[in-house]
């Protein structure tokens, strides 16, 4: 298991340094940060000292190897609006976007997973293809405009639960349920393609043969042995949705980082765009990590590749 995980930290610091360098270059790209931080009336003194503080007097090159150093240290420099370190900024709201996404993840998985399978079961029957039709309408459907729908149905008609904020379990439901709505009905599809691949597979046939229940047979050996197909989707679930939930956040006011990374920009705060956007790709590579290593136990053949 050791030997295993050896072999992917070097592909994971690959990533964080591209991640990191795709940073650095739109930075650039963007123009001069200076120009844009500072109001038009200032003068090319002020513009100079803003300049060296954030070190862009030097050379590229140079700059760009201070920058992998400082996100190295996890040091993301200090927020230009509200004077403190970005770090302390960003996981101040780092928690509440992984529950925000860990629940739009649970409520996807766990649907998905019984919609699909119970689709399965009634495979080209009246409620298989409510369940598909379902499933294709939840694709389509963009995020924005269920969260406006939801909310001028639940939280302005109906009065069942907050429009926006964060607190206590009613503040989440709309917004996990809308950022979960597209993984539902993806996750319906294909666990139901795969339970039904599964159902016709020799194992479940020779499970029929000897007598066991079917609901047996579809939560122990079916769904078992879609357990890989699940677990790859969950995982890529948790880190679209990671970066998705910045609509959502926009949308439901949830103090996330996703919400942060859109203040950020509209105050041209940077340092703290910088910052979320790195811990974003930080955490979904952990989470690709952490599937790996899940893979092994599912199927220790994995282990010797």
């Amino acid at each position: 298991m050791a030997g295993y995980l050896l072999r992917r930290i070097p592909r994971m610091i690959v990533v964080i340094w591209g991640a990191l360098t795709v940073i650095f270059l739109l930075q650039r790209l963007g123009g001069d940060p200076v120009a844009l931080m500072l109001p038009d009336v200032a003068t090319d003194e002020q513009r100079d000292a803003v300049r060296a503080d954030l070190g862009l007097d030097k050379p590229v090159l140079v700059q760009y190897l201070l920058f992998l150093g400082r996100f190295a240290r996890l040091d993301f420099g200090q927020s230009y609006l509200q004077q403190r370190p970005v770090a302390d900024i960003v996981f101040e709201r780092l928690p509440a976007t992984l529950e925000l996404t860990g629940a739009a993840v649970l409520i996807a998985t766990v649907g998905g997973t019984l919609l699909g399978s119970f689709a399965a079961r009634m495979r080209r029957r009246w409620p298989d293809k409510v369940v598909v039709g379902g499933a294709l309408i939840g694709q389509s459907v963009p995020t924005f405009w269920l969260g406006i729908i939801a909310i001028l149905i639940f939280a302005v008609t109906l009065q069942w639960l907050p429009s926006s904020g964060s607190g206590g379990i009613e503040h989440l439901i709309l917004p996990a349920a809308t950022l979960g709505a597209f993984s539902l009905a993806n996750t319906t599809r294909i666990a139901r393609a795969s339970m039904i691949e599964s159902l016709s597979a020799e194992y479940t046939q020779t499970a029929h043969a000897k007598g066991l229940r079917t609901t047996r047979v579809v939560g122990v050996h079916a769904l078992k042995n879609s357990g890989i197909s699940i677990l790859t989707l969950t995982a890529y679930m948790f880190s679209t949705l990671m970066g998705g939930a910045l609509v959502t956040e926009v949308v439901f006011a949830w103090p996330g980082v996703g919400r942060l990374m859109v203040d950020g920009v509209l105050s041209r705060d940077f340092p703290v765009v910088q910052g979320a956007v790195f811990m974003v790709a930080l955490v979904v590579v952990l989470t690709y990590m952490v599937l790996d290593l899940a893979y092994t136990f599912l199927d220790p053949r994995l282990r010797r590749t």
